[in-house]
């Protein structure tokens, strides 16, 4: 049985955000009011979350991240420290754009590396793997290796977070055992 989210004094959630049971907030944390976090999510410190944000179950938000209006994160997503999210893909201080967000989607599973750069309307895939430091400016495949600036794929990872070394087309993960195909540039895990 989960217990109720436990939240930093340091931080504030603003009446209406949604945190789910388990939840942990930590140091200098803000949740906005319209913020939906899931249950035993860990948010480090100095965490921003905006309005209409959704995070699954079992995410972890690393420190120092700002996750601004259209970021949605499926369960047991990974965010590195000092990540970059954006939601508008023409900012000027002067021009009011709210009305222009896009929507970014961060599969089940996904991994963000500390310091990559995620531009707005990307998707990233179910268990992709973003590189420290990447700037990610397109959608990214399930599974696929994220690394570079702009970021390019080289390679593909497993479930359980191990680069994957495809022969004929087929991976077996050394950690899980899982089974990978290549099926048509779309990694699948065999049943």
């Amino acid at each position: 049985m989960s217990s109720s989210p436990s939240i930093h004094p340091s931080s504030v959630a603003d009446t209406g955000a949604i945190i789910g049971a388990g939840t942990k907030i930590w140091h200098f944390s803000h949740i906005m009011p319209e913020a939906v976090i899931g249950e035993n999510c860990v948010i480090g410190q100095n965490v921003f979350i905006a309005n209409k944000v959704v995070i699954g179950n079992g995410v972890k938000v690393q420190n120092n991240v700002s996750l601004y209006e259209g970021v949605i994160c499926g369960d047991e997503v990974f965010i590195g420290p000092s990540a970059v999210f954006t939601n508008v893909i023409n900012p000027r201080s002067a021009i009011e754009r709210k009305n222009e967000f896009r929507t970014t989607r961060i599969g089940k599973g996904a991994t963000i590396g500390a310091n990559a750069t995620i531009l707005c309307g990307i998707e990233i895939g179910t268990y992709a793997f973003i590189g420290a430091g990447a700037v990610v400016t397109k959608d990214v495949p399930a599974f696929a290796l994220m690394t570079g600036n702009p970021a390019r794929q080289t390679g593909w990872m497993s479930e359980a977070g191990e680069k994957l070394e495809l022969k004929e087309g087929l991976a077996v993960c050394k950690v899980s055992g899982m089974e990978y195909q290549l099926e048509n540039g779309k990694l699948i895990r065999k049943v």
